[in-house]
């Protein structure tokens, strides 16, 4: 059927029966196509009957869907056009796993970081008020998202400003099953429909003339309603906020949804829909194990058996440190932004249920938490996407740096992160923990180092510390049997030895530009590599060294180039009087690196062996003939 499917009137034109077997058709789609591109699986089953519903009632684009964070977002791609292109999801060149605006017109807004959708809905929604238009803005929300103090945030504008707005709350986690049936179903049915919204506001206006008690009674009344109201459901928090609460339905009801839809269209202020539903609903492995088919990398679809690599990736090797380091330290105490998994803490969780603590998706609160637990004397590992930490900048400024206190940031996903693209590339950290007076910034050549640079951090005595790493295996079959050491703060490592160029290579571009010095060498050119470790403090009298006895630096970096670790040398150069030095950066380039495989991607912009290699030989040769 999705073959016809060409855009959302197609849907509309659609029979009951008809629905139903495009519903199924959607998740076989969803189920294949992940199983060969990895992807967010369980969610996007979870709203199929939404967005069906979405699209039968609303008219995209002209009306505004917004999706929070995205990854519910698959449905609404192969019904907007895109079906033909849905094999490419998360390749190169082929469409996002979010919405993107420049991939359609029926993606009004970009997500991919959580609670931002009721923001963005309400802007849309303002805009269309002062332009005079009169189409609808809905903005889906998560449970998940919803533990975000963005969404409270823009709740609490929402209420203030009182414009036409829809929210639906997608409640796949919240034990209120109980809630979703007969009575539940007649009750929202009542409240949203015409007849006793008329009733309710002229009882109302008619209790308020009454001489004396009339304001006294209409609260009095305001406040039996929300008593008898959350007998049944929780919507108290909603209503004081300003938006009409309404539910919780069943997700999965395609006919209730539309029929509640299509009344809330009719409401002039801003309304709130909880719809329960079920993550990986129609796939029994996903439905069993959500967790794990919340993002999921290639699986056998017929058995939803998922593909296991050969080698460890840093985060299971940071994940094994993590508890070797808890055993050992009893004040040490992991925190997570919900991301219990992807940060490899599930152990952790399991082992330390006292000291873990998975904040939700709430970044900034992470952050000030992690503070307060380390100015009460705990050691805190703080373990946040490279990309999401950039939500907390402020808290990492003023609440931890600027108090000195000793907070290990573990930044998972640092440099290109692969097919989840250009919100999610970890591109910024080293520039924006760097600026940071007294935070040590520290990144590893491998898995080995990675272990090491954690047990240093949780003994550092001097404040804050970072530690990032990437979104890839580790480089050794295995990692060796010892105890982990202590690397001497702002220390480097030389590795090899040359007289032509010196190659200042920082984590995960150590071994790569090994490589590249091989391949220069080939070329006739002697090239010294060093494992440089700290992006800050920086190893001065080594890099001071090799810039007057090797008289050219290159510095390679998984960074945007604008203050980061080639920054920091050209810096140190400069206030040593050395700015004369010949000095190259390599790194990301200035541009939002599109999705793709990692190492497709780090081929692309230059950072892979021979990349390095070609711009380290060209550069070189040019300055060998400027300074000869």
């Amino acid at each position: 059927m999705l073959e016809r499917i060409h855009s959302p009137a197609d849907v509309k034109r659609l029979s009951r029966a008809e629905l139903v077997e495009l519903a199924a058709e959607l998740r076989r789609v969803i189920i294949q196509t992940v199983s060969r591109r990895a992807g967010h699986l369980a969610p996007n089953l979870g709203v199929v009957e939404l967005t069906l519903a979405l699209h039968r009632v609303f008219d995209s684009p002209r009306d505004k869907l917004i999706w929070d964070v995205g990854h519910q977002s698959y449905p609404h791609k192969l019904l907007t056009g895109r079906y033909e292109r849905f094999d490419t999801l998360r390749s190169y060149g082929g469409i996002a796993g979010y919405p993107c605006r420049a991939e359609s017109d029926h993606d009004p807004f970009g997500t991919c970081h959580g609670s931002t959708s009721i923001s963005a809905a309400l802007g849309f929604a303002v805009a269309r008020d002062l332009e005079g238009q009169s189409h609808h803005v809905v903005a889906v929300i998560g449970d998940g998202a919803l533990t975000g103090g963005l969404a409270f945030e823009g709740l609490n504008n929402v209420g203030e400003i009182g414009t036409r707005l829809i929210v639906i709350l997608n409640d796949n986690e919240w034990s209120i099953s109980p809630n979703v049936g007969a009575i539940a179903r007649y009750l929202t049915k009542l409240t949203t429909s015409r007849v006793y919204r008329a009733f309710e506001r002229d009882v109302y206006e008619l209790l308020g003339k009454l001489p004396s008690l009339g304001r006294r009674v209409q609260r009095l009344a305001h406040r039996i309603k929300e008593g008898l109201a959350n007998l049944v459901v929780p919507g108290v928090l909603f209503e004081e906020l300003g938006l009409k609460y309404f539910g919780p339905i069943d997700g999965h009801d395609l006919a209730v949804l539309e029929e509640t839809l299509s009344d809330l269209r009719r409401f002039e202020g801003p309304v709130l829909l909880h719809v329960v539903t079920k993550k990986g609903k129609g796939y029994a492995p996903a439905e069993q194990d959500a967790g794990t088919f919340h993002g999921v990398g290639t699986f056998d679809p017929e058995t939803g058996a998922t593909s296991k690599g050969g080698k460890k990736t840093y985060t299971q090797v940071f994940g094994e440190a993590a508890i070797e380091i808890a055993e050992k330290l009893d004040h040490v105490v992991a925190v997570t932004a919900a991301m219990t998994d992807n940060t490899g803490l599930k152990g952790f969780s399991k082992k330390f249920p006292h000291r873990f603590f998975d904040v939700g998706m709430a970044e900034e609160h992470g952050v000030t938490f992690s503070a307060g637990l380390a100015a009460a004397g705990m050691i805190p590992l703080t373990t946040i996407y490279s990309t999401f930490i950039q939500r907390a900048i402020d808290q990492i400024i003023h609440d931890v740096a600027v108090q000195d206190l000793h907070v290990v940031f573990c930044l998972d996903r640092g440099g290109l992160v692969g097919e989840d693209g250009a919100p999610q590339h970890g591109a910024f950290d080293i520039t924006f923990m760097r600026m940071i007076p007294g935070l040590v910034v520290m990144a590893p050549k491998n898995g080995e180092e990675l272990r090491d640079m954690l047990w240093t951090a949780v003994h550092h005595r001097g404040g804050p510390i970072s530690v990032r790493y990437p979104r890839a295996n580790i480089p050794e079959e295995a990692l060796p049997a010892r105890e982990p050491r202590l690397i001497p703060i702002g220390q480097s490592e030389q590795l090899r030895a040359g007289g032509d160029v010196a190659l200042l290579a920082l984590g995960t571009m150590v071994l790569p530009a090994l490589q590249a010095a091989e391949t220069l060498q080939s070329e006739g050119i002697s090239a010294t590599v060093v494992n440089a470790r700290f992006a800050s403090p920086l190893d001065e009298r080594a890099i001071l060294g090799l810039a007057r006895s090797v008289g050219r630096l290159i510095t390679v970096e998984e960074n945007v180039p604008m203050g980061g670790f080639g920054s920091a040398v050209h810096e140190l150069l400069d206030r040593h009087g050395l700015s004369t030095t010949p000095l190259f950066r390599i790194a990301l380039p200035e541009l939002f690196v599109p999705h793709g495989k990692r190492d497709e991607l780090l081929q692309k912009v230059g950072l892979d062996a021979p990349g390095i290699a070609r711009q380290a030989l060209e550069w070189v040769r040019v300055s060998q003939r400027q300074y000869t």
